[in-house]
């Protein structure tokens, strides 16, 4: 997977160092709707967060362009459980946050005036990563919460690839809308006794962005 990413991006290189005829520079925000995937995560839901960062579009030709993009993608997912314990109610609602840079290289094909269709290899690089959960118990006319915390960085792998696609629109005035899909291709499960399991579980991202080229 990496030698894919390097040879991709060298690929990408010789091209628009070749034919490259504009170049624009942009930055974009957005709403990430990411979750966890994987055979042992079922108990897990989505995380509904952000990204933000800047991008880079090197016309090839009227129809074809590349964009390498840099931006800050806070992913991960949550979860919610209820159970009764010695006679106490007890709620849990937790969050586990994976935060990442991440570096896509994607292809746009022009299909229509504005409209474009995309594609490309991710990688990601692990900035944070957290569990945290709001424990409420209650029982006998009492309740009581807590919010543990706990850091999840030497269990879950720094490097993670994926592969995004999607679609674009792009305004004269630079004004520009995506929406993509980013598939997680590898494990992040770094420590199966951590995890008490060793199936490996993949970031799966639905991102919804505008950004403005200047």
């Amino acid at each position: 997977m990496k030698k894919l990413v390097l040879f991709t991006s060298l690929v990408i290189f010789v091209i628009t160092d070749s034919y490259a005829q504009d170049i624009s520079f942009g930055a974009k925000a957005g709403l990430n709707f990411a979750s966890i995937t994987g055979d042992d995560v079922d108990d897990l839901d989505g995380r509904t967060a952000f990204h933000v960062g800047v991008v880079v579009e090197i016309s090839v030709s009227d129809k074809f362009s590349v964009q390498p993009e840099l931006f800050y993608s806070s992913q991960g997912a949550t979860m919610e459980d209820s159970y009764t314990e010695e006679g106490f109610n007890v709620r849990e609602d937790g969050t586990i946050k994976l935060d990442y840079i991440n570096l896509p290289i994607m292809a746009k094909y022009y299909v229509a005036e504005g409209f474009s269709l995309e594609a490309g290899p991710q990688i990601g690089f692990l900035m944070n990563s957290e569990a945290e959960v709001d424990l409420t118990v209650s029982g006998d006319g009492v309740s009581e919460s807590i919010t543990i915390s706990e850091d999840l960085k030497d269990h879950v792998k720094g490097i993670d690839f994926g592969f995004n696609f999607g679609l674009g629109y792009k305004l004269e005035n630079g004004l520009n809308f995506d929406a993509r899909y980013n598939l997680g291709l590898s494990d992040g499960n770094d420590d199966p006794e951590f995890f008490e399991s060793d199936d490996a579980f993949k970031n799966s991202v639905i991102q919804v962005s505008v950004g403005y080229f200047f």
